[in-house]
C-alpha cells in the first residue's frame, strides 16, 4: 500500500505540461507503479479545443469541474462535459476536446504510461518502455 500527495506531486517531474500549451496533467499512477493503468489529474485550459486519437490506450475520463465537449471526428456525436460526467475512449476515437470553462479531469489510462509521453502529430501518446 502507498499513498500520494497531489499537491506535493505537482512539484515533481510527474506534473507535465504540454508544449502546445492546452493542458498539463499530474500523473499519481505510472507503468513503474504496476497497477495495470496509470490515473492523471489533467486540466483542460479554458478556451482550448484541439484534437487527439489514442490509437494505443484506452481511456477514461471523469469530469470534476469545468465545462466543455468532447466530440467524435468520426461520426461528428457531441457529448457535454460538466461536473459528474464520464466520458469513455473504448474504441481507439478519434475525437476534438474543447474546455469552455477550465476543465479539470481524473483520467486513467490502460495500458499505463511512463509520465513522459506528450501528445506525438496525430494526437496519441506512443507506447514507451
Amino acid at each position: 500500500m502507498f499513498a500520494r500527495d497531489l499537491a506535493e506531486c505537482e512539484k515533481t517531474e510527474r506534473r507535465v505540461v504540454s508544449p502546445d500549451g492546452n493542458w498539463e496533467s499530474t500523473r499519481l499512477l505510472l507503468k513503474e507503479d504496476n497497477m495495470g493503468f496509470s490515473f492523471h489529474i489533467t486540466t483542460i485550459y479554458e478556451g482550448k479545443d484541439f484534437d487527439m486519437h489514442y490509437q494505443n490506450h484506452l481511456e477514461s475520463v471523469y469530469c470534476m469541474s469545468g465545462e466543455g465537449e468532447v466530440e467524435s471526428r468520426e461520426t461528428g456525436e457531441k457529448h457535454q462535459i460538466k461536473p459528474g460526467v464520464v466520458y469513455v475512449l473504448d474504441k481507439h476515437d478519434a475525437h476534438t476536446l474543447r474546455a469552455f470553462k477550465e476543465l479539470k479531469l481524473a483520467c486513467v489510462f490502460n495500458p499505463p504510461i511512463t509520465g513522459k509521453e506528450v501528445h506525438n502529430s496525430e494526437g496519441a501518446y506512443e507506447i514507451l518502455e
